[in-house]
């Protein structure tokens, strides 16, 4: 199953986010109710819509780290 951004909605989001706050893995909302295993998977998917909802659903670059010579040592 593939979700569109216009699955999450703003109700779930701040669902998940109370539920996180109040240390519970167990939120409803919309007449739904979905048990996540940890806070972490929990977190991870409040992660997952607000990317979504940014436009940023996509991976993150990498920062490297830049290096820099004189040339004369």
């Amino acid at each position: 199953m593939v979700l569109k951004m216009t699955d999450w909605t703003e109700t779930e989001l701040s669902a998940l986010r109370r539920a996180y706050a109040s240390g519970t893995t167990r939120v409803s909302y919309d007449g739904k109710s979905v048990d996540y295993g940890s806070a972490e998977d929990l977190l991870a998917r409040i992660r997952t819509i607000e990317r979504a909802i940014a436009g940023t659903a996509r991976l993150l670059p990498v920062a490297g780290l830049a290096g820099f010579s004189r040339g004369d040592r």
